[in-house]
């Protein structure tokens, strides 16, 4: 079996906050890359004690948050995604997990969630609102290719399980936060879900470990995995206010794919007045 996991930074145990462990400038980058590589070779493990005998590590976080020479030997690391959606995820892989995942935007009782930036209120397409995790899904189903397993906060996780039925989770920390933020502008929600309770890392890998490998039991076994999806496609999107920019709505439409929609430039366009919030 050849696997691709998908890893991000916020939703790994112990990274507490955006600025002191999320960006390279931040007194504790280095040790979220530690903490997010540990994650990831648990799952590793895992997939390899089921059988999985290729493994593709995208290291899908800003700057780049694997530590490359801690990563476990038996996997590839993926960094540079220039063709776009889907990050360069094919008809070749078996399955899709995610390592790391943070919860979409307006997600309550979650920690550090956004969709790419936190300049995000809402992302939808067919009104189904999505985030991160949600875009590469529904790439990826269009590829055939099924979502499997994920490790995130709770809100992550069930994020995950509501758009993808019989995905195999693990909860690494659970955000402490109540309501959606979406009255919040861009640098106010960036600090507003910091509060969480997070599993002891070591913990985290060994529940990590026994995720993946029951996700690749299971999935010999089972069918899930698959979004279904009917075209055509449409997206929309609300933007928060930020400094010297007022918030912004956009939309796009694609008859047949959700992937070409998620290359396709975007209509942006002022907010109503009876949209702002």
């Amino acid at each position: 079996m050849k696997i691709y996991i998908m890893t991000d930074a916020e939703g790994v145990s112990g990274v507490l906050n955006f600025e002191d462990w999320c960006v390279p400038a931040g007194r504790y980058y280095e040790q979220m890359k530690e903490l997010l590589t540990r994650e990831v070779n648990a799952a590793i493990e895992g997939f390899c004690a089921a059988g999985v005998i290729e493994i593709i590590v995208a290291d899908g976080h800003g700057a780049g948050a694997i530590n490359l020479p801690l990563l476990d030997s038996r996997a590839k690391y993926l960094r540079g995604f220039a063709t776009g959606w889907p990050l360069l995820l094919d008809k070749s892989f078996d399955a899709i997990a995610w390592v790391g995942q943070h919860a979409k935007a307006g997600a309550e009782f979650a920690h550090l969630p956004h969709t790419q930036g936190c300049n995000y209120i809402d992302l939808s397409v067919n009104g189904v609102s999505i985030g991160e995790f949600g875009q590469m899904a529904m790439c990826a189903s269009e590829l055939g290719v099924p979502a499997i397993f994920l490790s995130g906060d709770r809100a992550a996780c069930l994020e995950a399980k509501a758009l993808v039925p019989g995905i195999e989770t693990v909860e690494v920390k659970c955000g402490t936060t109540p309501g959606s933020g979406d009255q919040c502008d861009m640098d106010e929600y960036a600090i507003r879900n910091r509060s969480a309770i997070h599993i002891h890392p070591e913990k985290v890998r060994s529940l990590i470990r026994a995720g993946a490998e029951n996700a690749i039991r299971r999935f010999k076994k089972e069918k899930f995995g698959i979004i279904r999806m009917t075209p055509p496609y449409h997206l929309k999107a609300a933007f928060r206010k930020m400094k010297n920019r007022e918030p912004e709505t956009a939309t796009a439409y694609h008859a047949t794919s959700f992937i070409e929609l998620m290359n396709m430039k975007w209509d942006i366009k002022p907010a109503l007045e009876t949209d702002k919030t």
